[in-house]
């Protein structure tokens, strides 16, 4: 088949280029196949080509996903969770990736954000600590260990 613009060839191989560079979700595939004015017969055989040549896989990109999230944003699993789910990914694969975060790494940088978040914050305690709850929150931390930590500052 042709697509609009490229041969089937070509669009082979951009897309595969494109999965190669960086771990890539299916979501991101069809979209950019949309992109590249791929057919809807000609997405069906590239997506199947990827996957059994590897270029494509889902649990693999929900791994790099969450370890990448998690140590260069500093994201806490509930953020992690949510956006995975928001890119299509199985549960399957996301409590998959989740388990690559080491849960000793995961308390630590909990606890020096919250370190780090209280010490700037201004107002009195009770504001310092509703602050630092808020942005634990807001970087997808769950609410039993937030606490957990917070006891050392009330």
């Amino acid at each position: 088949m042709k697509t609009e613009g490229y041969s089937f060839l070509e669009t082979k191989n951009k897309i595969e280029h494109y999965c190669a560079y960086q771990e890539r979700c299916h979501q991101e595939v069809v979209s950019k196949l949309y992109d590249l004015g791929a057919d809807s017969e000609d997405r069906e055989r590239l997506i199947g080509h990827l996957i059994s040549y590897n270029f494509l896989n889902e649990e693999r990109f929900a791994e790099a996903y969450a370890t990448g999230k998690f140590r260069m944003k500093k994201w806490g699993i509930n953020k992690i969770k949510m956006h995975l789910k928001q890119k299509g990914v199985s549960d399957y694969s996301i409590k998959k990736g989740i388990k690559e975060i080491d849960q000793d790494d995961y308390l630590n940088v909990l606890e020096a954000l919250a370190a780090k978040k209280h010490t700037e914050s201004t107002g009195n305690q009770w504001e310092k600590l509703a602050k630092t709850k808020r942005f634990l929150y807001n970087k997808g931390y769950e609410s039993d260990l937030i606490f957990e930590v917070l006891k050392k500052y009330s």
